[in-house]
């Protein structure tokens, strides 16, 4: 029985966000009253991933948000999925995608700025996302009447699943090949022929 690796999953499963290595080696250290080692912190972390990585589990300890959290396998998406569906209240809608997508891949951005990309006023999906703790206020910008500059917060790394920025997929990865359906032929050389 490992002791130290059971204390690591206990904070990890009680958690509400992802929690980090720091949190992590903090309590422990509390808790013990003494320094607990990084390095068995995480070799009991890797122990973890591996027990959880098994069939018997239907969760695994994934690395999100700079912390590490549990959630369910890929195997259980269609019962989580009911289960989500049901709860479709909490969703995003297509307005505030469009608009977190605009900040996340911009950011720091003003709500002119936003409004410019999009075409359409923002006031309600930015306050939206406010409200859910997706974006956060990031300062004000040095241009006419200081507009207020958003940018995402940790929640959204949490909510989407990721660690940094840069995962984000890059805009290449969304534009299309345009269709050529057949060359062009000159005209005027066709009538000459004839």
């Amino acid at each position: 029985m490992d002791f130290l690796q059971n204390h690591i999953e206990a904070l990890i499963f009680c958690s509400s966000t992802p929690i980090k290595l720091a949190e992590i080696k903090s309590c422990l250290s509390e808790m013990f009253n003494a320094e607990v080692p990084e390095e068995d912190i995480m070799n009991a972390i890797q122990r973890l991933e591996e027990k959880f990585a098994t069939d018997e589990y239907a969760f695994q300890l994934n690395r999100a948000g700079g912390g590490y959290q549990f959630l369910t396998k890929p195997a259980y998406q269609a019962s989580i999925s009911i289960l989500l569906k049901q709860q479709s209240k909490k969703r995003l809608s297509t307005s505030a995608m469009e608009t977190l997508s605009i900040i996340a891949y911009k950011q720091p951005i003003s709500k002119p700025e936003i409004e410019v990309i999009r075409g359409v006023n923002c006031d309600y999906a930015i306050q939206k996302l406010l409200d859910k703790g997706l974006i956060e206020i990031k300062g004000k910008a040095e241009t006419i009447g200081r507009p207020m500059l958003y940018g995402t917060s940790p929640k959204f790394m949490e909510y989407f699943g990721i660690n940094d920025l840069a995962d984000l997929p890059i805009p290449k990865d969304f534009s299309s090949e345009i269709n050529v359906i057949g060359e062009s032929t000159d005209l005027k050389d066709t009538d000459a022929q004839s």
